[in-house]
């Protein structure tokens, strides 16, 4: 009985006068395999693929075994399996007698397969939702970006998003959203975002040229604290106010806590705080300070 595989037996008939070698050299087994000598060489090194016999110039010659062995090793190695991977499971099969050992390799590679694609398709929801709402905006969750969908395209600027993204990042979604209501506010009233920009201004003009018991430290705070109370008599009276009240009615319902789960949360925003920088100087933080408190007086005497 002729054993020869079907499409050899008609590769022989049709070129009888060809006769396929009985051995090949590194560079033939390696153009075979769909790999190079340099890979080869390396599976040799790993205890992966036994040394061949050596012909008369001592070069290496692989023969059929051999590069049955090598093309099981490429497609392993196609398929995701790690080469070390291969090496031990193959030898603790060797030693049992069964592929228990490559079964498991390929189904601990199926799960981390698996969980690759969960990944992917994360990453491609975050991509498409960066293309549907733009760089900025789309970086943002969607319980952020649900507050914001009301307001003109372009009436946002990149601070104020970049704003949001530190917010949420520290205080996470719900805390950002509250924020948003602040941005929603200067963004429909021209008038409040001029005395925004204003105040701003001047605060960055405390640089580190000024001394913290500098009159204009003072003088900034109350200005700062004065268009505060402003900002919130709008969001009162447009009622931002109560649409707030209600992202909290939101959140909760979709994501209840636990006791430890507020715990960590907590522990997460003062970890966050901590490694967030802020290049700000001494008059600045010393007016964030006269601020707060002129802020606190006036809620002690309401």
């Amino acid at each position: 009985m002729d054993l020869r595989p079907a499409p050899l037996r008609k590769a022989l008939l049709m070129y009888s006068s060809f006769v396929p070698p009985r051995q090949v050299k590194i560079g033939d087994a390696a153009a075979f395999a769909g790999t190079t000598p340099r890979a080869i060489r390396h599976y040799h090194e790993i205890g992966l693929l036994p040394e061949p016999v050596r012909g008369g110039d001592d070069r290496r010659r692989y023969g059929y075994e051999d590069m049955i062995r090598l093309l099981w090793i490429r497609k392993m190695a196609d398929a995701g399996v790690a080469l070390d991977d291969i090496r031990d499971a193959d030898t603790a099969s060797a030693g049992a007698g069964s592929e228990d050992g490559i079964a498991g390799i390929l189904e601990r590679l199926e799960e981390t397969l698996l969980a690759r694609e969960a990944e992917l398709r994360r990453q491609r929801t975050a991509v498409r939702r960066m293309r549907t709402e733009g760089s900025r905006m789309g970086l943002l969750s969607d319980f952020v970006t649900s507050r914001l969908k009301s307001l003109p395209e372009g009436s946002l600027r990149q601070a104020d998003l970049d704003t949001l993204l530190v917010t949420e990042r520290i205080f996470g979604p719900l805390g950002a959203a509250v924020q948003a209501t602040r941005f929603i506010a200067l963004a429909t009233h021209p008038d409040l975002r001029e005395d925004s920009d204003r105040v701003d201004a001047a605060e960055e003009a405390l640089d580190d040229s000024i001394a913290v018991d500098d009159p204009r430290v003072a003088r900034v705070a109350a200005e700062r604290h004065a268009f505060e109370e402003a900002l919130q008599a709008v969001i009162e009276d447009s009622g931002l106010a109560a649409s707030d009240d209600a992202l909290f009615d939101s959140w909760d319902a979709l994501h209840p806590a636990t006791a430890d789960e507020a715990g960590q949360e907590s522990m997460s925003v003062f970890e966050a705080t901590g490694k967030m920088p802020y290049d700000f100087s001494p008059a600045r933080l010393r007016c964030m300070e006269l601020a707060e408190e002129l802020a606190a007086r006036g809620q002690s005497s309401a």
